[in-house]
């Protein structure tokens, strides 16, 4: 009996042991630092709807003109905050995929951690049941009914109640484990489903807004046919130049400590490549080579294919990137750079920005992209120099550069 006794003493001395080594519910995982949750993906879902409703209010307004031919003009700014609205929708579905990479990358890291709690915890189970069968011959009541007295008996019921409480819990805790990894599966699996999900939609959203771009060279080509439309796009942008003169100055005002603390270059770098580098519209006052008229024009136009980049012409700070609504709208997607030494260039028409407001350029840095956004009837960069506030002629600031000017099939190198 004593040599039971003494057996069931080292049994409950090895449980204990094994319970202070090995944690029945196994080491916390360890998630990454930056975890994602579920409400950033529900913020991201949500902004998708309001977009997706964005765009069904302006195919309401589109279904209203698209029949009207001397609607043509609206039917493009239409058709342009369509296209901003699918590139925000494309934006959104970008980060979605990143998102649920994130959240793939944290279920896997999950998901092995608690694999490898569930196989520990078995080999304990294991090693449980196999301490259970070597100790079958002691049976439990034989210690309890050999104890000596009352006392002793205490102390052996408690010892095998602890043993009994303790297979039972790794018992549990291997349960608990394998239903935990079944759980993180399924979450792996729902994730990657999603970001599947996502990259479908990215698809059709490309496949979307390539059927409006298209739209919009259509459209183009009716108001090209149409001088009257060309009359007042020309008087629209006009009146927009007029009201961006002030908004500048009040943006420069608030923004001057930021302006004056990025030193200017001394000259202007020419805005697209340099083998780009014949104009189709000139600047105002100066006379048109062909016909010898000023031209109405608030700065140059220079063609280039959708997608050239543009460059900042001096270091300064962004102090407007914008799609442009209201009057604005003559100069569609469109840059303001600022510069310490009182000079701001404005970059008008681009299909895309690459900047956005109070950030910091370098002289050569891309701040977007060529398009025919707003008043405009080709790919092309409207480019304009203000000093102190009033436009000036840009080609004045360009004296050294060989340039060409387009009109009527015919092309003149211009007298700089």
């Amino acid at each position: 009996m004593k040599q039971g006794k003494r057996k069931i003493r080292a049994v409950l001395a090895l449980v204990l042991t094994l319970a202070l080594v090995l944690p029945l519910a196994g080491p916390a995982a360890v998630l990454p630092a930056s975890a994602v949750t579920q409400a950033e993906i529900d913020a991201l879902k949500n902004d998708a709807s309001d977009l997706a409703d964005q765009k069904k209010e302006i195919q309401a307004q589109l279904n209203e003109v698209k029949e009207d031919k001397d609607a043509a003009l609206e039917q493009k700014q239409l058709l342009e905050e369509q296209i901003e609205v699918i590139r925000l929708e494309i934006s959104n579905i970008n980060t979605q995929i990143a998102t649920y990479e994130d959240l793939i990358d944290q279920k896997s890291q999950e998901l092995a951690q608690s694999e490898a709690q569930e196989q520990e915890q078995y080999e304990l189970f294991c090693s449980r049941v196999r301490a259970m069968e070597e100790e079958g011959e002691t049976s439990y009541w034989a210690i309890l009914f050999g104890s000596s007295d009352f006392s002793e008996l205490l102390d052996n019921y408690m010892m095998i109640e602890e043993i009994i409480e303790y297979d039972n819990s790794v018992m549990e805790a291997l349960a608990r484990l394998q239903e935990q990894v079944e759980q993180e599966k399924a979450e792996l699996e729902e994730a990657k489903a999603a970001q599947e999900e996502a990259k479908a939609k990215q698809q059709a959203a490309q496949a979307e807004l390539q059927t409006q771009e298209d739209a919009v060279d259509q459209v183009i080509a009716q108001i090209s046919s149409q001088e009257s439309q060309l009359k007042a796009m020309e008087a629209e942008l006009n009146r927009a130049a007029t009201a961006l003169d002030s908004q500048i100055k009040d943006l420069e005002r608030q923004m001057s400590a930021q302006i004056n603390n990025v030193p200017s270059e001394s000259g202007f770098l020419w805005p697209l490549a340099a083998n780009i580098n014949v104009l189709s519209s000139l600047y105002g006052s100066r006379p048109d080579p062909f016909t010898g008229r000023p031209d109405n024009h608030t700065g140059i136009d220079i063609p280039a294919s959708r997608g050239t980049p543009i460059y900042a012409s001096k270091s300064g700070v962004v102090i407007t990137s914008v799609y442009g609504t209201g009057s604005a709208w003559s100069y569609g997607n469109y840059v303001v750079v600022s510069h310490s030494d009182g000079t701001s260039t404005l970059y008008a028409h681009m299909s895309s920005r690459a900047v956005s407001q109070g950030q910091t350029v370098n002289q050569g840095d891309v701040v977007g992209y060529v398009g025919t956004t707003g008043n405009s009837t080709g790919n092309h960069l409207h480019f304009e120099i203000r000093v102190n506030g009033s436009r000036v002629d840009p080609l004045n600031y360009f004296k050294d550069l060989t340039l060409y000017y387009r009109s009527g099939g015919q092309k003149v190198k211009l007298d700089l």
